[in-house]
């Protein structure tokens, strides 16, 4: 339904996004915007940009920030190899930001070129980075149905009114109301018509892009009901919450690499297949090469866990190469990278394929590398020339890297760790990452 075919996208002919990101974190208290506050050594607004780019329907994303944050906005974007991002100048109000984003469409004197109009355009804080495609698909479904949609919540807190003299006037029944969250979605020609319309008075003062649609245009917007995560980041105990979430979220993550060899690729699909129900999985078949788009994409992606698949005689070469790419890739590593190396070994080859040489030549690449946040394990993986996906029945990541052997009917796949089968050849033990 998607352009282009993907049955995962819209049935809308193209979506763009507008984040405004120009507000100056008064509240937040410090002289740096909450926009640009570091988590996990990365501005706010990259975890919200990365969260765009990650829907493969959002064809523009526009970042709108106070005209002195235009250059620091153009080098996050380069620092993080953001794609489909442009950055437009911030009126004084967040309406009138809003509304420079949109204008990037439509007139040419806000930009060199004009970008092309999207028949939905989502309107998303810069400062709400957890974001899903799911509630992003939601509303703007619902905005190509109704012109308008927007997430909701549930008020926390009952919402009272005070009288002139201070004291207590009346209160809301809270079952009655919602809390107004983003994203919301409008049909693009709604909403810029409803901003063209708008009153100086509406541009400095109001906050809610639902009620223009409504005051302007007579759009009725759907409303539709928002994830715990919709949340605004706004004090500084805002900042701390965020970075608990993704740190979190760092382990739950695993990027499976293998080569284009058929045998190989096959034990990454097995691993992805058996992974995915407890864990985010990607799996790409691909040479490491330093020109690889979908490495680096994942790189940026703060992905801290791989799985290397090979069959190589001499497989620190590869190891040695993710890390250089790690490190070229300019991505602050402040937690540890967990690298496993997972090398096939046939059921029906008596010896070990890897030789003593190039075992001790992993051990001594492990404890360097461990000096720069880097844990490097090995993993042995017994295989069948031919295995099916019913071969595996499970692999649970927190036993890596003491290793696992499932059964499933009569074939079998054994996970082991390779630096204790060294005991034959050598006094010691060898462990990932010592």
């Amino acid at each position: 339904m998607e352009p282009g075919g993907c049955e995962a996208g819209p049935a809308v002919k193209a979506v763009a996004a507008v984040l405004p990101a120009g507000g100056s974190g008064e509240r937040l208290g410090g002289a740096t915007p909450k926009q640009f506050c570091t988590v996990q050594g990365r501005p706010l607004v990259s975890y919200t940009v990365r969260a765009m780019e990650r829907v493969s329907w959002i064809s523009d994303i526009i970042v709108v920030v106070s005209p002195e944050n235009i250059e620091t906005m153009k080098s996050i974007i380069e620092k993080y190899g953001h794609k489909r991002v442009t950055v437009a100048e911030g009126g004084i109000t967040r309406h009138r930001s809003i509304f420079n984003g949109l204008k990037l469409f439509s007139e040419n004197e806000f930009s060199n070129h004009l970008l092309q109009k999207p028949e939905v355009v989502i309107i998303h804080d810069a400062v709400r980075p957890f974001v899903e495609e799911d509630i992003l698909l939601k509303v703007v479904m619902a905005a190509k149905e109704h012109g308008a949609a927007g997430a909701i919540r549930p008020l926390v807190s009952t919402v009272i009114a005070s009288a002139a003299d201070g004291c207590l006037d009346h209160s809301l029944e809270r079952a009655k109301y919602r809390a107004s969250e983003m994203p919301q979605a409008f049909l693009f020609d709604i909403i810029y018509q409803a901003y063209q319309q708008c009153t100086d008075y509406d541009l400095d003062y109001g906050t809610e892009c639902l009620h223009l649609a409504l005051k302007y245009c007579k759009t009725n917007a759907k409303l539709v009901e928002g994830t715990a995560d919709l949340w605004k980041v706004t004090y500084k105990r805002d900042l701390y919450a965020a970075e608990s979430i993704i740190k979190d979220s760092l382990s739950q993550q695993i990027c499976i690499i293998t080569d284009v060899k058929e045998a190989v690729v096959q034990v990454g699909f097995l691993l992805h297949e058996c992974l995915r129900s407890q864990i985010k999985v990607e799996a790409v078949s691909v040479s490491l090469s330093k020109g690889n788009s979908h490495l680096q994409n994942i790189f940026s992606g703060q992905c801290y866990n791989f799985v290397c698949v090979n069959d190589k005689k001499y497989a620190t070469e590869e190891i040695q190469q993710l890390v250089n790419m790690l490190e070229e890739s300019n991505i602050p590593l402040l937690h540890p990278v967990v690298l496993i190396s997972a090398h096939l070994n046939s059921l029906e080859n008596t010896s070990f394929s890897i030789d003593l040489e190039e075992l001790t030549r992993m051990k001594k690449f492990a404890r360097e590398v461990k000096r720069k946040n880097i844990l490097v394990y090995g993993l042995l993986v017994q295989c069948k020339t031919e295995v099916s996906p019913r071969s595996l029945k499970s692999v649970h990541l927190e036993r890596y890297p003491h290793g696992v052997t499932t059964t499933a009917e009569e074939e079998a796949l054994q996970f082991l760790p390779y630096w204790s089968l060294t005991k034959q050849y050598c006094e010691e033990t060898m462990r990932g990452g010592s």
